[in-house]
This record gives C-alpha cells, structure tokens and sequence, in this order.
C-alpha cells in the first residue's frame, strides 16, 4: 500500500518521453521528499544478449564527484604492510587471524581489499564473500601490493558497475544534496565507463536499451543518453 507521501508524487513519469540529465536532476530533486538524503539513482537495460556469447559487465568507475557515503574499508595483507594500510585509512587490517573471522561471518565492512600473496589463503572463502559481491578481484583493483592507492580510491568515491542476468544495471551518481555539476560530472563518468566497456567486448550495436533515473524513495524518468552506446 503506498504512503500519503508517494501518493503526492507525479505518476506514469515512465511514459513521458525521454529527457536529458540536466532536465530531469531539478525534477528528480523536487519528488526528494523524505527527511533524510536520498541517492539519486541511475538504472540501464544493456543488450546482453549477443549472438556468439552474454556480455557480463563488471567494472568500476572512479566518481569524481563522488558518492557521498562512508565506505568502510577491511585490508587483508601481510604483517609488514599492516602499518602501510592503516595509515591509508584502512578501517580494519588483519592478515591470518582475521581471514578466520570473516571465516564465521564477521563482516563488517562493504569493501575488502588483498594483497596478492595473501589471496591464496582468501580465495578458499569465495562461497561467503562471493555472494555479498565481497571477494577481491584484480580486473576491480581490489587485488593489488599498491594498498594506499586501493584504499584511497575506495574512500574517495568508487561505483562498481555490474549487470545481473537479465541485463539491469543499478548505479547511484550522489546524493540529492549535490550539486547538479557534481552529479552530472559523476553520471558523465559512468558513461565514459560504459563506452569502454562496450569496446572492450565488441558489442554489436547499442550496449544500452534504455535508462532512467529516480532517486531511493521517488518516481522513474526516462532518461535520454545523447550518444548512442
């Protein structure tokens, strides 16, 4: 049953036509009517389905606006670099004896990061990081010896993109409580990471179907790309 809240908001915003970013982000803001700062949200259908193979997408994108949360960051690496990943502002660094904790369920942080040695040991609990999107991975540059770089990226404002199944893509560009520059900038950067991703896997025409753009408590827009990618 819907609130009186969302029961104010325009309805059958989906079947208007499609409008460019800098013409939706006033309109999306305005349907913002929560006490707390909603995320402003991007959702692409891609065309997965290729005649030799399914694209999988999974990538990230450096936000240069960032996203506006708190990313609490976990390091597994070896004793002698602890100290390197603590004063990068990791949140939690350990090595063998935390492995074993995350091992019975401690988890709590949204970001791991593991240095390569150390991946030997990590890579035996794939059945419980995998399914939280949790397990480092080299293609994300959460498997690296260069923690402080990791670890700042993953502060300073990282998105990963990633399609499930049916060829959805879920993404937030910010908060309601930035600038349309910023947002934009964020959302610019997220296409360029799509185009690259398009080449990357010879895509046969369009990669994106259609996109659209709401915020965590509002209504969708159709949203107009510009470029075909």
């Amino acid at each position: 049953m819907s609130s009186k809240r969302f029961k104010k908001l325009p309805n059958k915003t989906v079947e208007l036509p499609a409008e460019t970013i800098d013409k939706l982000l006033s309109v999306v803001k305005k349907n913002c009517t929560t006490k707390f700062d909603e995320s402003v949200d991007l959702s692409f259908q891609i065309n997965n389905k290729q005649k030799k193979s399914e694209i999988n997408i999974r990538t990230i994108v450096n936000l240069p606006g960032g996203t506006g949360k708190k990313i609490k960051v976990a390091v597994v690496c070896e004793e002698s670099k602890s100290s390197d990943a603590k004063s990068a502002g990791a949140d939690i660094v350990g090595g063998d004896e935390f492995i074993e904790k995350i091992k019975v369920g401690e988890m709590n942080f949204e970001k791991l990061i593991c240095t390569p040695s150390m991946m030997i040991k990590l890579s035996k609990l794939g059945k419980i990081l995998g399914p939280k999107g949790l397990m480092p991975n080299p293609k994300l540059g959460t498997v690296t010896d260069n923690l402080k770089k990791a670890i700042t990226d993953a502060k300073s404002g990282q998105a990963e993109i990633r399609n499930d199944k049916d060829g959805n893509i879920g993404v937030s560009i910010g908060k309601k409580s930035f600038t349309d520059d910023k947002l934009i900038k964020n959302f610019n950067a997220i296409l360029e990471t799509l185009e690259k991703e398009k080449s990357n896997n010879t895509i046969k025409g369009d990669l994106i179907r259609s996109a659209f753009i709401t915020s965590t408590m509002g209504v969708s827009y159709r949203l107009k790309l510009g470029k075909s990618i």
